[in-house]
């Protein structure tokens, strides 16, 4: 036994010192004094002389920085440059232009947590929480979501008008411009109470607010621009939009054949050096009210009038709606959802330099504007929307759920139902918390790539989902559309949230994964720099100390990795309370993994990564989901860690882990080198998949949340427009759930006098007369049931209408034939 013990030691050792990421002159020292205990304590010393020179021949070549170099570092470097994924034009500048926040914590393997709960809790100024309750409120008041999208299929005059009067249009531009100048938090929080009342507004608020003029002239607009442009967009005098998709150039933006030739041209009576642009662009927001175009083209000076460069690049330009050659086509209709939106084209457009965003100067920088301009925007308006919707489906899902009886019993007591609630619940917790998060992240001055992608992904993913369980909770109530409905417009507009700034399957297999492995890894963009540096000296120093650090970096995760697989994440210091410590140490364990895997995938696949897209998939899911769970756990500690919450926070996490072991286990399955798969297996699951999807307990306590008043469904439903109104179903629906659990009680005592008293009218009225007039009921008792007849009849009623009313007002119905016609026929 003692002849094993030096090499026992020897291991042990290295694992404490990578799991705690000591390094090499520590782990050195440190094993040669385990070692010569070890000898003393009578270890055989053969054993331990063997021991101590492994030691030593690791150490020395690598504490010796010439030996290292010349022996490890160059050989490395040049074969790290064959392996290097080749880049598009569209990929490093997205990787140039992201900034990385919390989430680069996420792959280290080893989180601080601490940072993540210290960053301040978002908060609302005083000015913005009175513009949420003033006009916002006022606004979702004035929403008629019938009437904008069956009777107008547009917002009517008086809602355009009170949008422009108060500023919504310029919540982003600055004050000193006539703007609100809010913060993104704000900017997130009127989108998603607008979008609980009407995606169509949300859409047409959101939209100037997000990529577009505003955004871009505000962070790159010349001053004589800014002065001009942004006080007209902040009134709605002028209603912008942005022209970037195009019938041949989607996602892969830079290959747009939109182009602009430098030349002279007339402009205002004067001949001035400008571009002749020829343009067709198609899915354009806003576009057919539109007074101000902004276009993205590709621009060329093949006569070198402002340079040399005759390809300049993508740039971009804004062009007023009535410059010569500016069309703006017919509207798209995208399924019954109709907020402006439509094709521009463009036939030689002329116009001067001077109209180009930030000048001449700006010329071929466009794409590098866009992804900046683009992370903010993609953080904000659709996972708002995206929240605003969820939140209010599971308030008065919940409250319907409770109010509908079949078999003399709450639908929402049925297990099948209870699932559907939780789910929806659960969901509706995890968007709001990751779309609050993003918001956030912009506010702290965050450029955020790779979070901006996860929220725009799984908010709209999820938000789908959740519009899926309320249909089929509601049932009926959800399928018939009319005033009364107040969820059939959500289900139809759920796909164009996945297509719209960025399809989401192209979000999830590309995107995700693809920018956080490079731009939020500690060590790989470092070395790619290195690699690349044309001063070969440089690159090479730079290199060796990225190189070594990667290198002690992969081996700690591993270590960390096999650890809490071993251990089941149960042991070791976390932050938090007694309930979210045990969360932490699971997400310690999760972004090991995540490290692991990407250390690992890039290594063995190199280049060939970025086509491995289900593999990159589904590291993204991972990715997505610890950056989930720990903007729900930021959210928890931020709201004073309420316990009535605890099932929400529990059903989401524990919904979010099992769905991260289940992308790890199908990317380790599926691994293209197989035995680099089974190796991974066994360091990340050593006793296999462990979580497990939230159980029927757990789902029936969700439900249970969702069908009672109580604080953790009110500051579920905080944010979004409840008020019980005319225009407002899901508000009425939502207001009689507490009267319909008082009345409950008389409900059952009468129901079971129906059965055993032999009460034998037939009309519920006659009924509640004959009970009250045999003593089963009092009269005040009555009054409560009739009450709960009223409010249970507003919330199962749907809406029927005379065939000429869903008729297109342009139709007309054949005439039905004469006889003498028939007769001829």
């Amino acid at each position: 036994m003692s002849v094993a013990i030096p090499f026992l030691a020897f291991l042990l050792v290295g694992a404490f010192a990578a799991y705690h990421r000591l390094r090499l002159v520590y782990w050195a020292a440190l094993t040669f004094t385990v070692l010569l205990a070890c000898r003393l304590f009578g270890a055989n010393g053969v054993a331990t002389l063997i021991a101590a020179l492994l030691v030593a021949a690791i150490a020395v070549p690598l504490l010796i920085p010439p030996v290292r170099k010349s022996l490890i570092t160059t050989p490395l470097l040049k074969f790290f440059r064959k392996v290097l994924p080749p880049l598009s034009q569209t990929e490093r500048i997205a990787l140039e232009t992201g900034s990385v926040g919390f989430e680069g914590e996420l792959f280290t393997g080893d989180p601080d947590w601490q940072k993540l709960l210290d960053y301040p809790k978002p908060q609302l100024t005083a000015e913005e929480q009175a513009f949420l309750d003033g006009p916002v409120e006022e606004l979702c008041s004035m929403i008629n979501d019938w009437e904008i999208t069956h009777v107008h299929a547009d917002l009517p005059p008086e809602l355009w008008d009170y949008i422009k009067v108060n500023k919504f249009f310029g919540m982003i531009i600055p004050k000193e411009y006539g703007g609100l100048g809010f913060s993104a938090l704000a900017h997130h929080k009127v989108i998603q109470k607008l979008a609980s009342m009407s995606s169509v507004v949300s859409s047409t608020v959101g939209v100037p607010n997000s990529l577009g003029p505003g955004e871009l002239l505000n962070h790159y607009g010349t001053k004589e621009q800014k002065d001009y442009y942004l006080p007209r967009l902040a009134i709605g005098q002028e209603v912008p939009c942005f022209g970037l998709t195009g019938p041949f150039a989607g996602s892969d933006a830079t290959s747009i054949p939109d182009y602009g030739i430098v030349c002279k041209g007339e402009w205002n009576g004067a001949n001035v050096l400008g571009v002749r642009l020829n343009f067709d662009k198609r899915y354009i927001t806003l576009a057919p009210v539109a007074t101000l175009v902004g276009l993205a083209f590709r621009m060329y000076d093949p006569d070198g009038l402002i340079g040399d460069t005759n390809d300049i690049g993508i740039t971009l330009a804004l062009l007023p709606r009535d410059t010569p050659g500016v069309e703006i086509g017919r509207r798209h209709f995208p399924l019954n959802s109709p907020f402006q939106n439509g094709p521009i084209h463009g036939k030689d457009v002329f116009i001067p330099l001077s109209q180009l965003i930030g000048g001449a100067e700006m010329a071929g920088k466009g794409w590098n504007m866009l992804n900046e301009c683009l992370a903010v925007g993609r953080s904000i308006t659709l996972p708002s929307t995206a929240s605003g919707g969820a939140k209010a489906g599971a308030v008065v899902t919940g409250a319907y759920a409770r109010i509908r009886k079949q078999f003399g019993l709450s639908v929402g007591r049925f297990e099948g139902v209870e699932e559907a609630l939780a789910r929806i619940g659960g969901k509706a917790y995890m968007i709001s918390a990751l779309s609050q998060a993003t918001a956030a992240a912009v506010d702290r001055g965050d450029v955020p790539s790779v979070p901006s992608a996860i929220a725009k992904y799984h908010c709209t993913s999820m938000s789908r989902e959740v519009i899926s369980d309320v249909m089929d909770v509601v049932g009926g109530k959800g399928i018939i559309l009319g005033p009364k409905n107040f969820a059939g417009r959500s289900w139809q507009a759920a796909p164009i949230a996945i297509t719209v700034e960025g399809a989401n399957i192209m979000t999830r297999s590309l995107l995700i994964f693809g920018q956080g492995a490079i731009l939020c890894h500690p060590w790989v963009m470092k070395e790619m720099k290195a690699a690349q540096d044309p001063d070969a000296q440089r690159g090479l120093e730079e290199f060796d100390r990225n190189l070594f650090g990667h290198i002690g970096f992969a081996i700690s995760n591993a270590v960390r990795s096999f650890w809490f697989g071993l251990t089941g994440a149960k042991i070791g210091s976390a932050p938090g309370d007694d309930y979210t410590r045990r969360y932490f140490r699971k997400l310690d364990r999760y972004s090991a993994n995540l490290a692991l895997m990407a250390d690992v995938s890039m290594l063995t696949l190199g280049g060939k990564l970025k086509f491995k897209e289900s593999l990159s998939g589904r590291l993204g899911d991972v990715l997505s989901h610890v950056y989930m769970t720990s903007a729900m756990l930021k959210r928890y500690h931020d709201e004073g860690a309420p316990q009535a919450d605890q099932p929400l926070l529990a059903w989401a996490f524990h919904d979010s882990v099992h769905k991260i072991e289940l992308a790890l286990s199908a990317a380790l399955r599926n691994f293209p080198i197989r035995p680099v798969g089974w190796l991974m297996w066994l360091l990340i699951f050593p006793w296999g998949r462990r979580a497990e999807a939230p159980g029927d307990r757990l789902s029936r306590r969700v439900a249970a949340l969702l069908m009672a008043p109580n604080e953790a469904r009110s500051r579920l439903a905080e944010g979004v427009f409840m008020t019980p109104c005319e225009n407002n179903p899901g508000g009425r629906i939502n207001s009689y759930l507490a009267k319909a659990i008082a009345a409950e009680p008389v409900e059952r005592k009468f129901l079971k006098a129906m059965k055993s008293k032999g009460i034998e009218a037939l009309d519920y009225d006659a009924q509640l007369e004959e009970a009250v007039r045999e003593g089963h009921i009092t009269a005040e008792e009555r009054a409560l049931l009739v009450e709960l007849r009223e409010i249970t009849l507003d919330a199962i009623t749907v809406d029927d209408f005379d065939t000429e009313e869903l008729r297109s007002a342009g139709y007309r119905a054949p005439t039905q034939p004469s006889d003498e016609s028939r007769e001829a026929a």
